[in-house]
């Protein structure tokens, strides 16, 4: 019986450790989607920067003027455009984070200090499971096989030692 409990021990610390490494997967894929929201929003707030230069607007004030504008469809854009100006100014700014995350699992603790909630959806819609080889996939998955031996192990001899220690009670004819 020991054996059956050890192997089932150790066959759910692997497990615990596969789905722990899918941590830092999530956060890889989370920013190569992030990568290119920004990018997008970028070209976007570039394009309408140019369309304000050359009508000899600041960007500030060319999106002062669309929303204060009476026509409700160049007023709507106008809120667009400044939404677009802060979602870059945002999701630039977790970018930096995902980039400047240096300790292992950083970039997963990055992403879930601050999610774009957007893009989390989408990236777990698209999820690809893998087991990554980084450095942060390989503590994860350590930590999440010690996680799940070591709990099965304090189960299993709190379980062992309950069922010992059980007085056994014997029938008696009266």
């Amino acid at each position: 019986m020991f054996r059956v409990l050890r192997t089932l021990g150790l066959a759910l610390g692997l497990l615990g450790g596969i789905v722990a490494a899918q941590g830092p997967e999530f956060a890889q894929q989370y920013a190569q989607r992030l990568g290119g929201a920004v990018d997008e929003l970028r070209r976007s707030v570039e394009s309408f920067e140019s369309d304000a230069r050359a009508t000899g607007n600041s960007r500030d004030g060319a999106v002062d003027r669309l929303r204060t504008n009476s026509d409700a469809l160049v007023a709507r854009r106008g809120e667009a455009a400044r939404a677009d100006i802060h979602r870059l100014a945002q999701l630039s700014a977790q970018q930096q984070a995902l980039r400047e995350a240096t300790s292992p699992l950083g970039r997963l603790a990055a992403v879930i200090r601050d999610p774009d909630m957007a893009i989390a959806s989408a990236t777990y819609q698209a999820y690809q499971p893998a087991v990554p080889t980084t450095a942060d996939g390989i503590v994860a998955g350590l930590i999440g096989f010690l996680a799940a031996w070591g709990g099965w192990r304090v189960l299993s001899d709190v379980g062992g030692r309950a069922i010992r220690r059980r007085p056994r009670t014997e029938a008696t004819t009266a």
